[in-house]
């Protein structure tokens, strides 16, 4: 017995094409770019989980380094402790960041050690690219994960290697603004397209002109959108008035297909032209009978199973179904008279775009 799944099942419909949405909701704004900080430390306080001495040479290194600092001296080959291990620290750091103020730091271990609960990071400065040092980072660090041995067996969980230390990091020294410092302020479309940039900067200007008696946006790209700073505003205030400020986000038509799992996701932008489909749906029974085969009277011969087998093959459907639609419900009702399974869908967009009648771009995952 032959189950149509209906088509609408692995259909993901988007919002409408012609949707009122915020600017703030469609982009990004480079007032608080974010940057990333990295920094080379050690864990201490480790139950014997830390790096081996033998395997970890940039451990006894480090060890014996910040030793020298505490006016300890000791030999390479006298470093045998596990309650230490390597690790790199990051942590996400914004201009909006002042001196002072507690971020989230990550701990990765770097050599074999095999857990790093309960540890704590000895103070370590973490740096930018150009190499100045903007955080501190130290404190007790939380893990996930677990990781339980013994003898002859073992229980494990999570990532026992890597964690966190909630506001473990300190601000030492401010990252600039380099927008605010030119006058201007970059406007970043999450999905880049001519003409929402052009709608973005004209609701800008018309807003400021109004208020301020100047345009102040102008598009770079249709990506980028810059807006010069208005006197006596500050960009805080000038961009949460520009970002409530409703707009009309046009979008590509785009159909995304992952063949793995027969998901098909497409936007209301897509059309497909007038186009015939059919697809065949081939069902195969195979049967398998034991025969048994029963020597005569006063005979030599022995008792045998023979198999018996009957295939039978039997295909339906083979109708073409128009297909075709200026909008995205039409598509649907047209494509669900097939009546095929999810996964055939994915086949049949992709015989639709060769065929030269899909308005659309094709994505497969």
């Amino acid at each position: 017995m032959r189950i149509f799944v209906p088509l609408v099942a692995c259909l993901v419909l988007t919002t409408s094409v012609h949707a009122q949405t915020r600017i703030k909701d469609i982009t990004r704004i480079h007032l608080t770019r974010e940057n990333t900080v990295v920094g080379y430390g050690l864990v201490v306080g480790l139950a014997g989980t830390g790096d081996t001495a033998r395997n970890s040479v940039f451990m006894r290194q480090s060890v014996k380094s910040m030793l020298d600092r505490l006016g300890i001296s000791i030999r390479d080959e006298d470093i045998k402790t596990r309650n230490v291990a390597a690790v790199l620290v990051t942590a996400p750091v914004s201009s909006s960041d002042i001196v002072g103020s507690r971020i989230d730091v990550s701990v990765s271990s770097l050599g074999d050690a095999t857990s790093l609960r309960g540890g704590s990071l000895v103070m370590t400065p973490l740096a930018g690219p150009d190499g100045v040092a903007y955080v501190a980072a130290h404190g007790q660090i939380s893990v996930s994960g677990f990781d339980a041995r013994g003898q002859a067996e073992s229980v494990s969980e999570g990532i026992t290697t890597g964690g966190r230390i909630p506001n473990g990091g300190i601000v030492e020294r401010k990252i600039q603004n380099r927008a605010v410092e030119n006058g201007k302020i970059e406007v970043e479309l999450f999905n880049a397209d001519a003409r929402t940039a052009v709608s973005v900067t004209d609701a800008i200007n018309k807003f400021t002109a109004g208020k301020y008696g100047t345009k102040a946006a102008r598009e770079i790209s249709p990506r980028l959108i810059e807006v010069t700073a208005i006197r006596n505003i500050t960009p805080t205030r000038l961009m949460s008035e520009l970002g409530e400020l409703q707009v009309t986000a046009d979008i590509p038509a785009k159909i995304v297909i992952d063949p793995r799992s027969g998901t098909v996701v497409m936007n209301a932008a897509v059309q497909i032209s007038r186009v015939a489909v059919t697809q065949g749906n081939l069902t195969v029974k195979i049967t398998e009978t034991p025969m048994v085969s029963q020597p005569g009277p006063l005979s030599q011969g022995t008792t045998t199973v023979t198999p018996s087998t009957t295939v039978q093959a039997r295909e339906a459907g083979g109708h073409f179904v128009p297909v075709g639609g200026s909008n995205l419900a039409a598509l649907i009702d047209g494509l669900n008279q097939i009546g095929v399974k999810p996964s055939g869908v994915v086949s049949i967009l992709q015989a639709i775009k060769s065929a030269g009648a899909l308005q659309a771009e094709l994505v497969i995952q």
